[in-house]
C-alpha cells in the first residue's frame, strides 16, 4: 500500500475539543487504513496537556509527534489559535517517537539520552526532532547528535514570548522545556529544503561584548544605541513593545572563517537594558552584517527551499509536505497572512497536503551529508515520500 497523508485543522475555545476535532476530521479522510504517525502543530494558546489527550485518545496506539507554534499553517495558508493534525499510513513504516525532560537544563545530555533512546548511532532513516525554542540551547543539541546516514529535520518549538513557554509532544507525552523526537525507519524518504530571504544591506559591526545568548555591544555602544541611528526611532523605543519584539526582522550576518556564506542569526527580543536576547551565544570579536528581508526575496526563498525538498526526493512522490517556518516569516507577511505558502504550492502543486507553523529555529544538515546545525530566519521544507524500492 503506497503512502498516504491526510491533515486535518480545527479552532476551538478549548485545546482537547480542537485536537480531537482536527482528529476526527483526518480519521474521516483516512477511512480504515492504518494509522502509523500523527503529527501535531498547535497554538501555544492551549493547554498542551489538552492538546496531546484530545488527540490520543481517538488514534490508539499510534506515535505522536508534534510542537507548538504561533501560527499554524495548512494548504489554505495560516491560522491562529487552532490544532493541525496530520496523520501517515499506508507504507511499511517503522516509527519511535518519544519525549525527554529537561532539555532547558542540560541540551547536551537531553539529546544523548534521545539519541541512545532511538539507536541513532545505527540508523539510517528520518529524525524528526522539536525542542523548546526559548530555553536551553540548540547549538549543544547539534553538537551532541551523532553522526550517521539519518536524513535531519526539525524546529524550536514558537509560541509567545511574554509567556516565555513553547511546548512540545513526543509520544504519548508533552511539557515544556523538553524535546520531542520521532525516528521513522523503512519505506520511506523524507527530504529537506532550507532558504531564506534576508540579505546584508551594507551597515556591519564587530560584537563587541557578549554573555551567552546576551548580545550587548556592536563596536562598543549598546545595541539599542545602534538601531536608533540606523532606523530613526529612539533608543529607548526599541526596549518596549512592539519594537522589542520586532527586532526579529532585523537579524545579524555573522562571518565565518574561510566561508563566502554569512550565518543567520536571530535576536528573540530586545531586552530592558538595550542587549539582544538571541536563540543561542554569538562569539565576541565576530563581524556581524545588518540583514533585511522582503517580501519578494521571501517567497522566492520558499519555492527554492520546496524545489530543493523535491529534488531530493528523486523519483518519491511526495505525499506531505511539513513546512517549519521562522517567526519573522509571519511578520514579514502580516499584510499577506500566509502567502508563502501559495509559493510553496506552485513547486509541488495543490495535492499534496500541507501543514506547518512559525518556529523559533530550524534544524538540518549543512548539506546532504553534513553536520546538525541550527538556523534562523530560514523556510525550512521537509518532503515525505514513498521509497522506491
Amino acid at each position: 500500500m503506497a503512502l498516504h497523508a491526510v491533515v486535518g485543522r480545527a479552532q476551538a475555545l478549548e485545546g482537547r475539543e480542537a485536537a480531537a476535532q482536527a482528529t476526527h476530521k483526518a480519521l474521516e479522510q483516512l477511512g480504515r487504513n492504518p494509522i502509523h504517525l500523527g503529527v501535531v502543530v498547535a497554538s501555544h494558546h492551549y493547554p498542551i496537556q489538552q492538546v496531546t489527550s484530545g488527540v490520543a485518545t481517538l488514534l490508539g496506539d499510534a506515535p505522536i509527534i508534534g510542537f507548538s507554534a504561533s501560527g499554524e499553517i495548512t494548504n489554505e495558508g495560516l491560522t491562529q489559535r487552532s490544532v493541525i493534525v496530520a496523520l501517515l499510513s499506508g507504507a511499511d513504516l517503522a516509527i519511535h517517537a518519544d519525549y525527554w525532560t529537561g532539555f532547558s537544563e542540560d541540551s547536551r545530555a537531553t539529546t544523548q539520552k534521545m539519541a541512545q533512546a532511538l539507536q541513532l548511532y545505527q540508523s539510517n532513516g528520518a529524525l524528526l526532532v522539536f525542542a523548546d525554542g526559548l530555553t536551553g540551547d540548540a547549538r549543544q543539541l547539534c553538537a551532541a547528535l551523532p553522526h550517521g546516514n539519518y536524513t535531519l529535520a526539525g524546529c524550536l518549538a514558537g509560541g509567545e514570548l511574554r509567556k516565555a513557554r513553547t511546548y512540545q509532544i513526543g509520544g504519548r507525552q508533552s511539557g515544556n522545556g523538553g524535546l520531542a523526537a520521532a525516528l521513522l525507519t523503512g519505506q520511506i524518504a523524507v527530504s529537506v529544503g532550507m532558504a531564506h530571504g534576508w540579505q546584508p544591506v551594507g551597515a556591519y559591526f564587530k560584537i563587541t561584548q557578549a554573555r551567552g545568548p546576551w548580545l550587548r555591544t556592536l563596536d562598543r555602544k549598546p545595541v539599542a544605541d545602534v538601531l536608533a541611528d540606523l532606523f530613526g526611532y529612539p533608543a529607548r523605543e526599541w526596549l518596549f513593545p512592539p519594537l522589542n519584539e520586532l527586532v526579529r526582522l532585523y537579524p545579524l550576518g555573522i562571518e565565518q572563517a574561510g566561508k563566502e556564506s554569512l550565518l543567520v542569526r536571530s535576536p528573540l527580543r530586545m531586552e530592558s537594558d538595550g542587549s539582544l536576547r538571541m536563540n543561542t551565544s554569538i562569539a565576541e570579536g565576530s563581524m556581524a552584517h545588518l540583514l533585511i528581508g522582503s517580501i519578494e526575496n521571501c517567497q522566492k526563498a520558499a519555492r527554492q527551499a520546496t524545489q530543493q525538498a523535491l529534488d531530493g526526493l528523486g523519483s518519491a512522490r511526495p505525499a506531505l509536505a511539513l513546512v517549519l517556518t521562522d517567526v519573522a516569516w509571519q511578520m514579514m507577511f502580516e499584510s499577506q497572512p500566509g502567502a508563502e505558502i501559495n509559493s510553496i504550492r506552485d513547486v509541488i502543486g495543490n495535492d499534496v497536503p500541507i501543514l506547518g507553523g512559525y518556529t523559533f529555529g530550524q534544524i538540518a544538515r549543512s548539506g546532504a551529508n553534513g553536520a546538525p546545525e541550527l538556523y534562523n530566519q530560514h523556510i525550512e521544507v521537509v518532503l515525505l515520500g514513498e521509497a522506491q524500492i
